[in-house]
């Protein structure tokens, strides 16, 4: 199959692959329109929305200032907050919000992630998105199991950590990044930048919905953007997981080594962490309003990718691309996996339909279509396939494999990615 092919069939205007091999770039390159009103093509110095890629990015930031001294990893950071504070609660007693618990989304808060701002809408202060308060389009970021105590994935939690740096260091962010890891990386396109300035807009790719038509205004600003601020392109981004792959340059060994020690949910500290036949790896997907994007990296062998696309519909591509980059360059991740498939009756189906709130979000819809149950975010959902009477998984991988349980107040509940979502009540 050819790219060209995959872009018309997902509609996806376009996509920009890096690929790391033995410790270097091997090539970057795009593919298809970064504007598809102007046919302006993408290419590898095409700007995308990162979306939660950020994460990572903004952990090795904080990471800097855990090297320097300015910040301890497992102190309360209520300590070091000056224009916001963690509000206290029943949880908080028995465990701290720390810097640690943040980075690895086992601080206990909420909020899953964010939608970000459409041109012209008013964008909140980051004390405000904090506390969910107009303008903000989130609710409020809030502790709501003891920190500590489980993995629960929260963009929230990076917006706390971004405040931290801000209030400790009396900079900005995106300054902080810039100076910090940017500049030293070398990723000299990169940026924080929310809005989008004009010189950087010039060669940003525009977001599309799933239907086709382009995000208003060209793409959503994200004050949030330690979680899902940063625009960059595969290659420079790239230079970034190198660096992880080879500490001792701009980052310490012993700071790598934090980053990817392994805590709840199989996450680090803004890694995703795994380990397949002997290989141990790190990884990260993002969606943001109008984008869609992944990397992958081999911990030891200077092996990876990073897939941009500007469209809702970009995960499926991004993910046929790295099954095609794993097969062609050997690696032992992102091959072909079978799965024996359980015939489930309708009367078993039916139990697990609902709508399934994580805390702080989001809210996974579950229904059955044409005899089977389907999972998403919204009501067109994807179908799943049963491996179990209670365990499903999704062809392409792109929904995390999901299980049922009943709850020990009786009701049904869901789990997947590292949490737990009840049905609500109907």
């Amino acid at each position: 199959m050819k790219i060209a092919e995959r872009l018309a069939h997902y509609k996806v205007p376009g996509v920009s692959v890096a690929v790391i091999h033995e410790g270097r770039v091997e090539w970057a390159r795009g593919y298809g329109q970064r504007d598809a009103a102007s046919g302006a093509p993408v290419t590898a110095e095409t700007l995308f929305q990162a979306a939660s890629l950020s994460k990572g990015v903004a952990a090795t930031v904080a990471m800097q200032l855990v090297a320097q001294g300015k910040l301890n990893l497992d102190e309360d950071v209520n300590g070091k907050l000056r224009s916001w504070q963690v509000p206290e609660n029943e949880f908080t007693k028995t465990g701290k919000v720390t810097l640690r618990r943040l980075l690895s989304h086992s601080a206990g808060l909420t909020v899953h992630g964010f939608p970000g701002y459409a041109e012209g809408a008013a964008v909140p202060s980051l004390p405000q998105v904090l506390d969910g308060k107009a303008p903000a389009n989130t609710s409020a970021v809030r502790v709501t199991t003891v920190p500590g105590s489980r993995y629960s994935y929260s963009g929230g939690g990076y917006e706390v950590m971004q405040l931290l740096l801000e209030d400790v260091t009396g900079r900005p962010f995106a300054e902080l990044a810039r100076t910090l890891v940017l500049d030293p990386l070398g990723m000299k396109r990169s940026a924080y930048e929310q809005p989008l300035g004009a010189e950087r807009a010039r060669n940003a790719a525009v977001g599309y919905q799933e239907s086709g038509q382009p995000i208003a205004g060209r793409w959503h600003t994200y004050p949030e953007k330690t979680a899902a601020g940063l625009w960059t392109t595969p290659g420079e981004f790239s230079r970034w997981v190198l660096a992880i792959q080879k500490p001792g340059g701009v980052f310490k060994a012993d700071t790598v080594k934090l980053l990817m020690t392994k805590g709840a949910g199989n996450y680090g500290l803004g890694l995703g962490l795994n380990e397949t036949a002997g290989r141990a790896s790190f990884s990260h997907g993002g969606a943001n309003e109008g984008y869609r994007c992944h990397y992958f990296a081999y911990r030891d062998s200077g092996d990876g990718a990073v897939v941009m696309t500007n469209s809702d519909n970009g995960s499926d591509l991004a993910m046929e691309i790295l099954r095609s980059i794993a097969v062609e360059y050997g690696w032992v991740d992102y091959l072909p996996v079978e799965r024996a498939v359980v015939a489930l009756e309708g009367a078993v189906l039916a139990s697990y339909v609902g709508d399934y709130a994580f805390p702080g979000g989001p809210v996974v819809h579950i229904r059955v279509k044409d005899g089977r149950l389907t999972s998403g975010l919204g009501e067109v959902g994807v179908p799943l396939l049963a491996d179990g009477p209670a365990s499903f998984f999704d062809m392409d991988g792109h929904v995390p494999p999901t299980r049922f349980r009943k709850g020990a107040d009786g009701g049904m509940e869901l789990l997947a990615d590292g949490g737990v979502a009840k049905r609500k009540e109907r």
